[in-house]
């Protein structure tokens, strides 16, 4: 976790230092899912957030960019979810899986 003090000597939280989440009492790092999401057949590249649609409902959800000729089912969502599922804890796999052309650089 990261603070700092605040000139009436309260110390005032910023965020975490590192991409670690914690959804439903177990701490994910975030990295980790996107580490072997890449290694999956069919995806070039990947990033994994923690999303709160609804207040106290926090979920994995995976962007995916798909590999230069790769078959086109490789990225459906069963297909990616039982890849994962092979290296990561149930509560590690993302509940949802997005395709995109590519990654917005901003």
């Amino acid at each position: 976790d990261l603070g700092r003090w605040l000139a009436d000597g309260n110390i005032e939280y910023v965020g975490r230092g590192d991409f670690q989440v914690k959804i439903r009492g177990f701490r994910i790092e975030l990295g980790e899912i996107e580490a072997r999401l890449a290694a999956c057949e069919g995806v070039r590249a990947a990033i994994v957030i923690a999303r709160e649609d609804q207040p106290g409902d926090k979920r994995l959800v995976a962007y995916v960019i798909a590999q230069a000729g790769a078959e086109e089912g490789a990225l459906s969502a069963s297909n990616l979810r039982e890849q994962l599922s092979a290296s990561l804890a149930e509560y590690m796999v993302p509940s949802a899986f997005v395709t995109l052309d590519g990654f917005p650089l901003t």
